[in-house]
């Protein structure tokens, strides 16, 4: 491991992964909106199609530089800690999806353990003041007791994705404890908005109703989740790098580690979703209806308030108001076709 010179605290430089991703490239507009320096990198894979990646970017933050690099690459990355030695770090690159890590665990492992420890290593050697990493709300796992606390056990993970998550928060604990490097872990809840991602159910089930197609719903329907606007996961995400964990001296016993819940803490039923997308589309929806898939909670839902009193963090987003752009979105930027008068309401 290549050991980075230079002195942090002189450049204020904020890295982001993953800037081409959904949340990524919504932090990166906000933090250059801000007046923030920053430099990204994506790895651009094609889990799903990466023109979108950078018609996201093109659309959000056009004038980010985002370098092309894979967290598992272990050179290329001390390469780029080398070059641009950043002080502070927002790691948003993750191989994403539940189900398809039943699929491809490899996947998974590769870019959330391997590319994560190279990381972890970077920013230890690069002197690194605060990195903010992304977990999600699936770490909650089988014996989770809604609302979800950070306090709540989660080494019971339901997919091989959230086992990948729960052993980020597992590693980084470990870094705070050994080289006191400072770090915030972000639990995501069901992220939607505009430009988000197509293998996600606000995309998913907004595409099919703008085309007339049956969508599947899966527990029959009897599903919840904390569904949580862009806007307000970006108000946490700076909100936390802004408020790092603080440690007087390195024999303290407090690690410099912290883990948080972003949610909405309003959870909504999976019908009541599908009718503001009917409804925002003009049209009905023909259900079918299928099992519990494997991996998958039967509800989420995030209590919130450790991060309000530690970052101010207050969602503000009904999915009422939210979800309705996401299906103007769609229908602009894949071209479905328009709507047509919906006949009687939706279920």
């Amino acid at each position: 491991m290549a050991v980075f010179h230079g002195n942090a605290s002189l450049n204020s430089t904020v890295l982001v992964t993953g800037a081409a991703g959904f949340i990524g490239a919504y932090v990166c507009r906000a933090l250059k909106e801000r007046g923030d320096a920053l430099i990204g990198l994506d790895n651009y894979n094609d889990y799903y199609n990466p023109q979108l990646k950078r018609d996201r970017v093109a659309a959000l933050c056009p004038d980010v530089a985002i370098e092309t690099i894979d967290l598992a690459d272990r050179t290329e990355l001390e390469n780029f800690f080398s070059r641009h030695q950043p002080s502070r770090v927002i790691n948003l690159a993750a191989q994403a999806g539940v189900r398809y890590s039943l699929e491809n665990p490899h996947a998974y492992v590769q870019s959330n353990l391997v590319g994560f420890v190279n990381l972890l290593e970077c920013c230890r050697h690069g002197g690194v003041e605060h990195l903010v990493y992304a977990s999600s709300s699936s770490v909650y796992g089988g014996n989770a007791e809604p609302p979800f606390s950070e306090s709540q056990r989660v080494d019971q993970p339901l997919s091989i994705y959230a086992a990948t998550k729960a052993s980020n928060e597992l590693l980084a604990h470990s870094y705070a404890h050994l080289y006191r490097l400072p770090m915030t872990g972000l639990r995501f809840f069901t992220v939607y908005g505009p430009w988000g991602r197509p293998d996600m159910a606000p995309l998913l089930f907004s595409r099919a109703a703008l085309k007339g197609e049956p969508i599947r719903v899966f527990n029959h329907g009897r599903m919840r989740r904390d569904f949580t606007h862009i806007s307000d996961i970006v108000d946490g995400v700076l909100g936390a790098l802004d408020h790092p964990p603080t440690v007087d001296d390195s024999t303290s016993p407090a690690l410099p580690h912290r883990v948080f819940n972003l949610g909405n803490y309003a959870p909504v039923d999976l019908e009541h979703f599908i009718g503001i997308i009917e409804r925002a589309a003009g049209r009905p929806v023909q259900r079918l209806y299928e099992a519990m898939q494997p991996g998958d909670m039967v509800e989420t839902m995030a209590s919130t308030h450790a991060a309000r009193d530690a970052l101010d963090f207050a969602p503000a987003t009904r999915l009422e108001d939210g979800l309705p752009p996401v299906v103007d979105w769609c229908r602009d930027y894949f071209g479905e076709d328009p709507p047509t008068a919906m006949q009687g309401s939706p279920a």
